[in-house]
């Protein structure tokens, strides 16, 4: 797979983050000075009255002389952090989020961006997670994972920590988008995971180094989350949640939501419970997600799951499958051909097709599914 691997900050670059900057909370009107200068180094070049004419506010103006400055310190401090910036135009910006009213001028990056991540989906929900809601997180992302899908989520503690680890222990690739700046892991017993994400995918803020976990952080990166995904996945929320303003970001940006149920008596239900009364297209597996937002990955996950059941097949599971052909064979010819008592071969059957491995078809006649 390809990989695109942002260099150290080079002179267009080192303009964009000059501008994000000035002002982190303000990329739509920063963005629009771009537009009305042409470039990053137009607006820094720009005289005080032709900023305020253009829509610049006296802060932008005052701070713009200091602006260069602060992005040679924080290129070093990203450097310091082994992490680099991606500007707005870069190849490798994620292109989703250039479709948001108000997209970052540029992110903070550790680990790596490819290609294959604009086929994203994120998985969200509570901090103080079931074990029910932590185990549907993370078989979610596994299978999302094992279909070539990157995971995206926010690096919290309860389903999004599961659904990092899901798409890791697949040997997939994961995203994290933070509130806080890249050299800034919260909660900081996530740093481990932290460190697994950048290995095998990316850590992504908008936010400079330094920045801590302020609450009014974590909603604008929300809609980051949803923005450079195809949809958003809601595990586990309460009716009050973070998980649920990036379920409405999703839907002003125009992507999937989909909702998982769970106990109705329970609190953090009823996030996605109510999302599902709006309208959310209620899952449980990755295969539901899949058939809305990227179809043609279904086959690519069933045969994933297909191999690794063959993996930890016994001895009288391989014997009997082998009876079976792709075609399909009665079962009293599975039987003869794998030469063991019926009873075991039948239990054995109905265990390989609870795994995926066989499946029944009409006549009392088996068959393999292809890996």
């Amino acid at each position: 797979m390809e990989r695109r691997t942002p260099s150290p900050v080079d002179a267009a670059g080192f303009d964009w983050l000059a501008l994000a900057c000035l002002d982190p909370f303000a990329p739509q009107r920063l963005l629009t000075l771009v537009e009305r200068f042409g470039t990053p180094a137009g607006v820094l070049g720009a005289s005080a009255a032709e900023l305020l004419a253009a829509g610049a506010t006296q802060a932008d103006v005052d701070g713009l002389p200091g602006a260069r400055l602060a992005a040679r310190a924080e290129a070093a401090t990203l450097a310091a952090a082994g992490a680099a910036f991606v500007p707005f135009d870069a190849p490798s910006y994620p292109a989703r989020l250039r479709t948001l009213a108000d997209p970052p001028l540029g992110l903070a990056l550790r680990g790596t961006l490819v290609p294959a991540d604009e086929v994203a989906v994120a998985v969200v929900g509570a901090r103080r997670a079931s074990e029910y809601g932590r185990r549907m997180a993370e078989e979610l992302a596994r299978g999302l994972a094992q279909a070539g899908v990157t995971v995206v989520s926010g690096l919290a503690a309860g389903i999004d920590a599961a659904a990092h680890r899901g798409a890791l222990g697949a040997g997939g690739r994961t995203i994290a988008l933070l509130g806080t700046g890249v050299d800034v892991v919260y909660p900081r017993w996530h740093t481990g995971l932290a460190a697994e994400i950048a290995a095998r995918g990316a850590l992504l803020t908008e936010l400079p180094c330094g920045t801590p976990p302020l609450a009014h952080h974590f909603p604008r990166r929300n809609r980051l989350i949803s923005g450079m995904t195809l949809g958003t996945v809601v595990v586990e929320a309460a009716e009050q949640s973070g998980s649920l303003i990036t379920a409405r970001c999703a839907l002003e940006q125009g992507r999937e939501v989909f909702a998982v149920p769970g106990p109705a008596h329970l609190a953090s239900h009823r996030g996605p419970h109510r999302l599902i009364q709006q309208g959310a297209k209620l899952v449980t597996t990755a295969e539901e997600v899949l058939e809305e937002v990227a179809p043609m990955l279904g086959a690519r996950l069933a045969t994933a799951r297909v191999e690794a059941a063959l993996v930890g097949l016994d001895p009288l599971e391989r014997r009997v499958l082998a009876a079976v052909d792709v075609q399909g064979r009665h079962v009293d010819e599975v039987i003869r051909r794998a030469d063991v008592a019926a009873g075991a071969a039948l239990e054995t059957l109905l265990a390989l097709e609870l795994r995926g491995v066989v499946r029944q078809l009409p006549g009392k006649r088996f068959c393999r599914r292809a890996a």
